[in-house]
């Protein structure tokens, strides 16, 4: 197999911060490089902003960076035009890093559409998130393993995916999730997976998480995929997952909609 040079792999960046002026929050600085774009639809409230990748996907040895900072009152909502596709890799991992900062009484959602992991693909990906006490983060992070459209089921590759949030300097939640070889195999264990090629988790840190729980519990009441949602320490977390992508970002839908008070974001639809 011939392997593709170095220098030829996308190396994409999207940094911007956020601020509020007369009541309203808007991009105050963008910067943008190597085929990732940023784009800003009319919003009712706050700032919605839109993730653009011109080259289409990812492949092995590419890398990509988001860096977000939500200033002091702000309130941002970021998501993608689409779902996110890793493709197979000829030899290293795709690098992606998401970098998110909330300043004083900040709000930010971070609700990319799916990422989906082609047979093959490798995928390193990293979260970072450092927030407030009295700011208000929620996010979403859904996978997809396989083009399960064409039937490709039987999926090979790697994942491994990290995330490290702190709330005030101090770490509150922190997850490590490996999977490697045959995928699809260690998905249709019943104790991992029960033949689900969709999972998701979603967490919301925020002063009031822990009464939303209720709420979340009841909206997923409608839902048809396997879920669960637990609260601790100021956090909530919702974790699903399905052999359906579609049967699961319904429920996605209903728990966000219970959560925030407001419908998907409008590129979801």
């Amino acid at each position: 197999m011939t392997m593709v040079p170095a220098y030829v792999r996308a190396k994409g960046e999207v940094r911007a911060s956020f601020s509020t002026s007369n009541g309203r929050t808007h991009a105050e600085r963008v910067f943008e490089t190597g085929g990732l774009r940023l784009r800003f639809p009319n919003g009712e409230r706050g700032c919605e902003g839109v993730i653009l990748n011109t080259g289409g996907g990812i492949a092995g040895g590419d890398s990509a960076l988001y860096d977000f900072v939500a200033e002091a009152g702000s309130d941002v909502l970021l998501t993608t035009t689409s779902a996110e596709k890793i493709y197979r890799a000829q030899d290293g991992a795709a690098d992606v890093h998401v970098s998110l900062r909330l300043r004083e009484r900040a709000s930010l959602s971070w609700l990319p559409q799916e990422t989906i992991m082609f047979a093959g693909a490798k995928l390193k990906r990293r979260l970072d998130v450092d927030l407030c006490a009295n700011s208000s983060l929620t996010l979403v992070e859904a996978l997809v393993f396989g083009r399960l459209a064409m039937g490709e089921l039987v999926v090979e590759g790697s994942l491994h995916d990290r995330w490290r949030v702190r709330r005030d300097q101090q770490l509150i939640f922190a997850e490590e999730f490996r999977i490697d070889g045959e995928i699809g195999a260690t998905l249709d264990r019943p104790a991992v997976g029960r033949k689900g090629r969709a999972t998701a988790l979603l967490l919301h840190v925020a002063p009031d998480a822990e009464a939303k729980a209720g709420v979340i519990r009841a909206a997923l009441r409608e839902a048809t995929c396997e879920c669960g949602v637990s609260a601790w320490n100021g956090m909530l977390a919702a974790r699903f997952v399905s052999p359906v992508p579609e049967i699961q970002r319904a429920a996605i839908v209903l728990a966000l909609q219970a959560l925030r008070g407001r419908e998907a974001p409008r590129v979801w639809q």
